[in-house]
């Protein structure tokens, strides 16, 4: 299944034309990845990375503080709950291109989020692609 959603993305992914050096999955928690077995993202990433020929480099973002679920909470609520969550592995993404992958942006909480933590650690640019958009429902209506 993940294989084909990289498929299927990936004549948009080179539409865009980025200069990417680097693909980093969202990483989850460590919590979420025991109950889950496996990291949803970095299955379609790896496959998509490949495809593009991107360094597929999973581990040079992690996740440093376990996040409450965003489901019902106001954008405010998010950009606090996922703040300060995330750390570059500076020997990973310094001077890179770096593209961030996530199953589904709502407020870009967590994409600003990590990209403040890959230009922290010394990233030269920053980019996001998600396979989905969610729609506004619960008050958000900005993003």
């Amino acid at each position: 299944m993940a294989e084909q959603v990289a498929f299927e993305i990936l004549p948009f992914a080179k539409k865009l034309d980025w200069d990417i050096d680097i693909a980093v999955p969202v990483p989850l928690g460590k919590q979420r990845y025991r109950e889950r077995g496996y990291n949803q993202v970095s299955s379609f990433a790896g496959p998509l990375s490949w495809a593009m020929g991107w360094e597929f480099s999973p581990k040079s973002l992690r996740r440093t503080k376990e996040t409450t679920s965003q489901v019902d909470l106001s954008a405010t609520q998010r950009a606090e709950n996922v703040k300060d969550a995330f750390v570059a592995d500076r020997k990973g993404v310094e001077g890179k291109s770096v593209l961030v992958l996530d199953d589904v942006a709502t407020t870009g909480a967590t994409l600003n989020s990590c990209a403040d933590a890959l230009i922290r650690g010394g990233a030269k640019a920053v980019y996001a692609l998600t396979i989905a958009r969610a729609l506004p429902h619960h008050g958000l209506r900005t993003i």
